[in-house]
């Protein structure tokens, strides 16, 4: 390829307004809503069908696990597929899975472990739309609006978050459960809609890349681009730790919450940890953040777990809901900043396989969050704060209380303590706090 045809097929690529990204964002939005409604109603019945901690822990490992594991095939796709099409697929995979739900509940066999086969299968759905979409940002927005345009997909989550508790309550009681699930699979419409209204332009390839053409090539490639850039590989091994933490007690705020209150408190609880969401991505969308962003991403984490320390204090909505607030507030400032350095920095034709080992590395230590929250809240957390339990008559039961859900909220304070302490010594670390002077940006950006 001659230079003056690759500075023509980059011209071509370069995006020049916000048009198409904002078509497939108001398209995902709706989707998320829906979904959302879903999940609300769904972990209703799940608490009420079982009364216990570790489903909910189960429900959503196998939500995440496979998805984790097939990232880098996904990301590999991401790279040499057309990535409009592999996101019409995804989507249309997860109405259909949606449906099935919905044929279960009208013949009045929906069962836990229905559920469980279905979450996974959408968690596989997934595995192949989040890189594509991430990888598509990119190529759809003007680098000095990436900050801006992450924060609108953070605040589309938050929006569903808001939305989802308050209207999943009113619907619950009107339409009941099956009407929700129908209302979930005919989002998927706008979704799947919007990518069909847009072209996301594919980057181009060089020689190189197209020589590694298959899959085990492909993943080494994505782990080789991050461990050559050890602030980079640094930082997510910090994101593995702050997920590890977060789900370890926070996949638990359901039960928690559910133990002492009804589902109408939590549907309350889930509406301020949606707004507080909304407000951090409505801030980060109209900054677009600022021009030192790893000091300011430890800064927002650091913060967020103060929310979380809170939310485990004691057994009162208000402290459960302040704390969340707090914590989701922050997470949009940390996740926006976070996702520009690696746009910034990572070329966008490789996008798609660099991502996905992203995603895989910094989820990692999820799973084992998931396998072990359920069960050390059953058996040894909940045990232990429970009325005449081993720490009920010490300073940790006067501080937090005792009873049902305190064991959670203990994991909780723990959960935050520890991660106060790791972002202290990441941010001690040179090699991370000044990744972005140490690697320039990729020249397409």
């Amino acid at each position: 390829m001659t230079e003056s045809v690759l500075d023509e097929n980059i011209a071509k690529t370069t995006p020049r307004d916000m048009r198409a990204f904002l078509t497939i964002w108001f398209g995902q939005l709706i989707s998320m809503l829906g979904s959302g409604l879903t999940r609300f109603a769904l972990g209703v019945w799940i608490f009420a069908e079982t009364g216990q901690a570790t489903p909910f822990a189960i429900t959503v490992l196998l939500g995440n696990l496979p998805g984790l594991l097939l990232m880098p095939v996904a990301g590999s796709l991401a790279d040499r597929w057309n990535r409009r099409r592999i996101m019409i697929l995804a989507d249309t995979g997860s109405a259909l899975l949606t449906l099935m739900i919905a044929f279960f509940l009208f013949q009045g066999d929906l069962m836990i472990w229905h559920i469980y086969i279905l979450v996974t299968l959408g968690s596989v759905c997934s595995a192949f739309q989040e890189p594509a979409y991430s990888a598509s940002i990119v190529m759809l927005v003007p680098k000095e609006k990436l900050g801006n345009a992450n924060g609108m997909v953070q605040m589309g989550q938050a929006l569903a978050s808001v939305i989802t508790p308050l209207l999943a309550g009113a619907l619950f009681v009107s339409i009941g459960l099956n009407g929700i699930i129908l209302i979930d699979f005919v989002t998927f419409f706008f979704a799947v809609g919007a990518l069909f209204l847009i072209h996301i332009p594919q980057p181009v390839q060089t020689k190189t890349e197209h020589k590694a053409s298959n899959l085990w090539s492909d993943i080494r490639f994505g782990w080789d681009y991050l461990r050559q850039r050890p602030g980079l590989f640094g930082l997510l091994m910090y994101y593995a730790m702050v997920n590890f933490l977060l789900n370890w007690s926070g996949v638990l705020i359901t039960p928690m919450v559910l133990t002492s209150f009804s589902p109408s408190i939590l549907g309350v609880i889930q509406t301020a940890l949606g707004v507080g969401m909304l407000a951090g991505s409505i801030i980060m969308s109209s900054w677009g953040g600022p021009k030192r962003r790893i000091p300011a991403v430890i800064g927002f984490i650091s913060l967020a777990w103060i929310g979380f320390l809170i939310a485990g204090l004691r057994p009162h909505p208000f402290y459960i809901g302040a704390g969340l607030f707090i914590l989701m507030f922050f997470i949009p400032l940390a996740s926006g900043n976070s996702q520009v350095v690696f746009q910034s920095k990572v070329a966008p034709e490789v996008q798609g396989r660099v991502f996905s080992i992203r995603s895989m590395m910094s989820q990692s230590m999820m799973p084992l969050a998931f396998v072990t929250a359920g069960p050390l809240a059953d058996y040894v957390f909940e045990p232990l704060m429970k009325d005449g339990g081993a720490l009920a008559d010490t300073f940790v039961g006067g501080l937090l209380g005792t009873g049902p859900g305190r064991g959670i909220g203990l994991m909780f304070v723990v959960a935050g303590a520890v991660a106060l302490i790791v972002s202290a010594f990441v941010y001690a670390n040179p090699r991370i706090r000044n990744v972005e002077d140490e690697i320039p940006d990729s020249a397409a950006s």
